[in-house]
């Protein structure tokens, strides 16, 4: 998000017209096939790829997303090779501490959102300064999905409600979506209304399975290297032509399936 990285002009706004989705979250994908198709190793497509995240970090915040949450590094990701692991977690310190300041002086709140659970102490540390410096800032909230797996954090947040029912602080009964919601590590989080996946992949792959029941969700072939303002408006375009009915009669046309 630097100042060596960011285009010069402003990012095209979205052509549809009406407010952006106040939470955006988008699943970053493509960056090995980038690199193939250049004949360039992966490594270089992960390198992009955070270029492309200051890019669009910087256009959410032009747009009016209120919370921009990216898929960074998934808990099943620690399979591949040892030698590509550590190089994205150097890319995530090299982003902590190259671009923290950045965002910090431009009013944007990181927060992180997954286990801390067995983190190398030197990337706990960050995660944590990252959060603190930046905890009371009031523009866009970074939220960065690191060691993140939807299905564990369900399963925390029901083994918490568990133990608190057999402990007797809670009716079994009494638990609703909204109690379990207020488990989750996203509890003070709004849902997202709007899950953008790259690289032209149809699938969630573990990421906000929850949280997404009623987000609008964009699907688009541009390889995460190559996402940009004009992408970011094109999804934000998408959406504003959806019909979001939450389950309802449409709002549009007073009826629907």
């Amino acid at each position: 998000m630097g100042p060596r990285t960011e285009p010069a002009d402003d990012p095209p706004a979205p052509q549809g017209g009406g407010a952006a989705p106040a939470h955006v979250a988008i699943i970053m994908d493509g960056n090995g096939r980038w690199a193939a198709a250049r004949g360039l190793p992966r490594f270089e497509g992960h390198r992009k790829g955070v270029e492309a995240l200051r890019r669009t970090v910087r256009a959410a915040k032009e747009f009016g997303v209120r919370y921009l949450t990216v898929y960074s590094f998934s808990s099943e990701n620690w399979s591949r090779p040892a030698e590509e692991v550590g190089f994205l977690m150097g890319l995530l310190k090299r982003f902590i501490r190259n671009d923290l300041a950045d965002m910090h002086q431009n009013n944007v709140r990181v927060r992180i959102l997954g286990s801390r659970k067995g983190l190398a102490d030197d990337i706990a540390a960050l995660l944590t300064e990252a959060e603190v410096l930046t905890a009371g800032n009031t523009g866009l909230t970074l939220v960065v999905a690191f060691n993140y797996g939807s299905r564990q954090e369900i399963a925390e947040a029901a083994a918490a409600l568990a133990r608190d029912a057999a402990e007797g602080r809670i009716d079994p009964d009494a638990i609703t979506p909204e109690l379990f919601a207020g488990r989750l590590w996203t509890a003070d989080i709004p849902d997202p209304d709007l899950v953008i996946r790259t690289s032209g992949e149809v699938r969630l792959s573990n990421f906000l399975l929850w949280q997404a029941a009623y987000a609008e969700f964009v699907f688009t072939p541009v390889l995460w290297p190559d996402f940009d303002a004009a992408a970011l408006g094109a999804a934000i375009d998408s959406f504003h032509l959806r019909d979001r009915r939450f389950g309802g009669l449409s709002a549009r046309r007073g009826a629907g399936a």
